[in-house]
């Protein structure tokens, strides 16, 4: 499933800073940024439980923000971007 996970951390204060750091990084370990606080995620059940467990752990529920959207297929339909950014297909071949 494609998952878009969102966030806005507070970081007026240090430990705010540092929680924005951790949930980029929590993020980054599931999917590919495709905007500052904005990812876009190809997880299974599974993923998608640990991915919400993990950055629930990371995030202050009195200050910050997460939201998670989940897409139906087909994606393609659902999804538009304009400009230079192109974020992986997920479902094409991997060539290294």
């Amino acid at each position: 499933m494609l998952v878009i996970a969102t966030y806005d951390v507070s970081t007026e204060t240090r430990e705010g800073r540092r929680r924005l750091r951790r949930v980029a990084k929590v993020c980054l370990r599931f999917g590919q940024r495709v905007q500052k606080s904005v990812f876009e995620c190809q997880v299974n059940q599974m993923q998608y439980e640990e991915l919400e467990r993990n950055l629930l752990a990371e995030i202050d529920l009195t200050e910050d923000n997460l939201r998670f959207y989940r897409l139906t297929e087909p994606h393609d339909l659902r999804v538009k971007q304009y400009g230079t950014f192109r974020s992986l297909d997920f479902e094409a071949p991997l060539i290294v």
